[in-house]
């Protein structure tokens, strides 16, 4: 990496790259020019510190990059948006090799590419870490943006995919266990649907949030929001056959891990109860009241089966 250079590597990463559309003018310039045709950007920006959020001797610098992306993309899509444009900045620690750092490249780009924008610029610099920080744009295309804070009594509450395999996948890495391989990939790298979110926008989604601290975590931030009661179904929550082999090898308990287990990036909405949802959507609960909006006393809560939920409730940074 020393000898070549910063310049030099941004020269690497960037040649021979195609844009879409929606990128008028990429990376070498001193900024990046995108279309806003909507009027409006949405915009969202998340780190990835090594040690914190991945680790190298568990993923591939390609994972690495990919998981950059999913996760800045998905809160993208939980607007109703879709992803035009990213924006990285990487610090490298001294031990990772050109071909590495072409690898985080490469995963960053197909992550773009699935999630419909590219990588039109950033910053690198030495440091001890690697430490990768990205900031995503999104089109709304005319519709509203699907806040946190819409959600009403009456509502059905549903998810756009399964969670917790990236929570298996994690104690699964933990407990040197790999027959698993699925979970593994899972943990390593998300998989969101960014077609969900528009979806669901379409559709007439009245609340939406990125699932990426834990189902329960990012439901109580959509309740205290929307000042209403989310009543979860655990017998109605997705749960894939993997997971529960995964949790009985392990002695876990599997709802600790779909309800309390963060970075599976699917999202979390809810829906006019007569609505039809879009394909993908499983209602996995309903709304009830719950007080004032936006934090006030006695404001929303998340109950599982009527009671509060004692096990794992997800994900904190600090």
């Amino acid at each position: 990496m020393d000898s070549l250079g910063e310049f030099g590597l941004i020269a690497r990463v960037t040649a021979g790259r195609t844009y879409p559309d929606s990128v008028l003018l990429g990376p070498g310039d001193d900024a990046a020019v995108v279309t806003a045709a909507d009027g409006r950007v949405v915009i969202t920006t998340d780190m990835l510190v090594e040690g914190r959020h991945f680790r190298r001797d568990w993923s591939g610098p390609r994972d690495i990059g990919r998981k950059a992306i999913a996760q800045n993309g998905a809160d993208i899509a939980a607007m109703g948006a879709r992803s035009t444009a990213f924006v990285v900045a990487l610090s490298c620690p001294a031990d990772l090799t050109v071909a590495e750092a072409e690898d985080l490249n490469a995963g960053l780009w197909d992550e773009a590419s699935r999630a419909g924008g590219a990588v039109v610029g950033g910053d690198v610099t030495a440091g001890d870490h690697l430490v990768v920080s990205v900031t995503a744009v999104g089109d709304l295309a005319g519709a509203s943006p699907i806040r946190r804070d819409g959600a009403r009594p009456g509502d059905v509450l549903a998810v756009s995919g399964p969670t917790g395999s990236s929570a298996a996948g994690y104690a699964l890495f933990v407990a040197e266990v790999e027959d698993h391989p699925d979970l593994l990939a899972a943990h390593r790298v998300p998989q969101p649907d960014y077609d969900a979110g528009p979806a669901a926008a379409r559709a007439g989604a009245t609340a939406m949030c990125d699932v990426s601290d834990g189902l329960l975590a990012d439901a109580a931030h959509l309740a205290v929001a929307s000042g209403v009661v989310l009543a979860v179904e655990s017998a109605r929550l997705p749960v894939p056959p993997a997971l529960r082999e995964a949790a009985t090898e392990l002695g876990a308990d599997v709802l600790d891990w779909v309800l309390g287990g963060g970075e599976d990036h699917v999202l979390l909405a809810t829906f006019p109860a007569d609505t039809a949802l879009p394909s993908g959507w499983t209602v996995v609960g309903s709304v009830m009241e719950g007080g004032e909006k936006n934090g006030a006393e006695g404001a929303g809560s998340v109950t599982v089966d009527g009671s509060e939920w004692t096990g794992v409730r997800g994900w904190t940074s600090f």
